[in-house]
């Protein structure tokens, strides 16, 4: 084995210890080990990735080198380092972005912890991307869970306080319904690891036994990480928790922590019960309805909202029922146009709660739509990169989400029937919505502003500047290198199953 195939271990147990690391150091030492951190790991990720493209298939590691059907196993292709890279990287730029206003949100003696916690995180996300058996991937499901509610509560205020207990509370339920289903698993299989839990569920489907209980296997899978990711209608926590917390918590939740999960299910779907027995199982039908749903109704809830932060939280209800509906039209395609979204969301959606922050603090730390006019102005760069983010959720042609949108209408002509209706009139009725209220901010972000409005002094942090143009820039190559990336995220799924 060569060294760059241990790449998924080191990125586990790195982050493992910087976590423990970070708790015991001073803020500053904690604020940039974590930064140097989530860098290292996306530069070892895209060499590991940049490996994966010329030796053109997927391996296993053994976690102990206990083979199957006993050890823990990871296991690397092409979708999993891609993955990767890209999420530790936006965890590295929300960190960088959010670093000053984390000085002032979170209490001194808990700085230490909240970044000890974003490594615990990011730990948590290698392992859900790279976990070959449930075993490992419940372990950092858990881990994921209660790192992401004190990412929330480092920000101790009410409103917070509120959003963590409730956050904690359906991450719970979604954690025991998980539990549940993996029972269930090994009650039937014996195994924990993916590939001979496959072939034992495959057996049994072949020979018609047990399906009430594998129907409730896959029901609890689905139901258990869609409240996790937030999923229409499992969405109920989201606004808060995304809204109150920090701007990098609120980054790092949006675009990281919620993806770690849909990636976990796609590969439970697809590697481990097997993508024929969920179509015939009818659980894609459902996870398209729910992702139909979603793209219009997070749309319509983000346009009634009164606030900048929790605008873009709704909008993101409906950008992950994007995600979750091209999973459901169950054909390559649409997974294909599905995980190039997810990209896509996690590089936009960050860098559209980071500019929110730096919006509200040039106008007067309010965040309500009247006192925001002229926010352009007064901070030019933060109203830039928001510009170039609610174009790119709108679908602006040259940006990623247009490539995405177009992608999705692909899929759904090739999958034909009522799926291509239903999706084609979705996108339609999501992109008029999102137009309406982005663009709505967007302008307003630019108008005179109102009668009496002072704004007071306010910072503008060299870092967060870095971070939002990193964004801004990274936004654009997607939308003009989509193809290589589409070809590469095709070439991943051939070898992900």
């Amino acid at each position: 084995m060569r060294l760059v195939q241990n790449v998924p271990f080191f990125s586990i147990m790195l982050c493992m210890v910087a976590g423990v690391g970070s708790a015991m150091l001073p803020r500053r030492g904690a604020q940039w080990l974590t930064a140097g951190l989530s860098a290292v790991i996306c530069a070892l990720n895209a060499w590991l990735l940049w490996f994966l493209l010329g030796y053109g298939k997927s391996y296993t590691y053994l976690m102990g080198h206990f083979p199957s059907p006993w050890g823990n196993e990871l296991r690397a292709g092409t979708l999993e380092a891609l993955t990767a890279t890209v999420l530790s990287a936006v965890m590295l730029l929300s960190v960088l972005g959010g670093m000053r206003k984390a000085e002032e949100h979170v209490d001194l003696q808990k700085h230490a912890l909240f970044y000890g916690m974003l490594d615990l995180v990011l730990a948590a996300l290698m392992a859900l991307i790279y976990t070959n058996d449930l075993f490992t991937a419940y372990v950092f499901v858990e881990i994921m869970t209660l790192a992401s509610c004190a990412i929330i509560m480092a920000r101790q205020v009410g409103h917070t306080m509120v959003a963590a207990m409730r956050y904690m509370m359906m991450s719970l339920l979604g954690s025991g319904l998980l539990l549940i289903a993996i029972s269930l698993v090994y009650n039937l299989t014996g195994h924990l690891l993916m590939e001979p839990i496959r072939d034992s569920l495959a057996a049994l489907v072949k020979t018609g036994a047990y399906r009430l209980p594998i129907s409730v296997i896959i029901g609890l899978f689905f139901v258990g990480l869609g409240i996790k990711s937030a999923l229409f209608p499992f969405h109920t926590w989201l606004p808060d928790a995304y809204g109150y917390a920090t701007p990098t918590a609120s980054a790092v939740l949006s675009s990281v922590v919620s993806k770690g999960y849909i990636f976990l299910l796609l590969k439970i779907f697809y590697r481990m019960i097997g993508i024929e027995v969920v179509r015939a199982d009818h659980a894609l039908a459902l996870l398209f309805f729910f992702g139909l749903t979603a793209m219009v109704l997070g749309s319509v809830t983000a346009i009634r909202s009164h606030d900048l932060r929790r605008m873009i939280a709704f909008s993101s209800v409906a950008q992950i029922g994007y995600i979750y509906a091209g999973i459901g039209l169950g054909i390559t395609a649409g997974v294909i146009a599905a995980m190039y979204h997810l990209i896509m969301h996690s590089l936009g959606k960050s860098m559209l709660f980071l500019s929110a922050w730096g919006l509200s603090d040039a106008s007067g730390d309010s965040k309500r739509f009247a006192d925001l006019r002229g926010a352009g102005y007064r901070y030019p760069k933060a109203g830039a990169a928001f510009t170039v983010g609610a174009l790119g959720m709108v679908g602006m042609p040259v940006l990623g989400g247009f490539c995405s949108k177009l992608y999705f209408a692909g899929a759904a002509f090739q999958a034909g029937g009522a799926s291509m209706w239903f999706l084609l009139c979705a996108l339609v009725v999501s992109t008029l919505l999102n137009a309406f209220y982005f663009m709505h901010t967007v302008t307003g972000l630019y108008r005179r502003p109102r009668d009496g409005f002072e704004p007071k002094p306010f910072s503008r942090p060299r870092l967060t500047t870095v971070a939002l143009w990193a964004f801004a820039g990274l936004n654009l190559l997607l939308g003009f290198f989509s193809q290589p990336l589409m070809q590469a995220i095709g070439d991943g799924l051939a070898m992900f199953s």
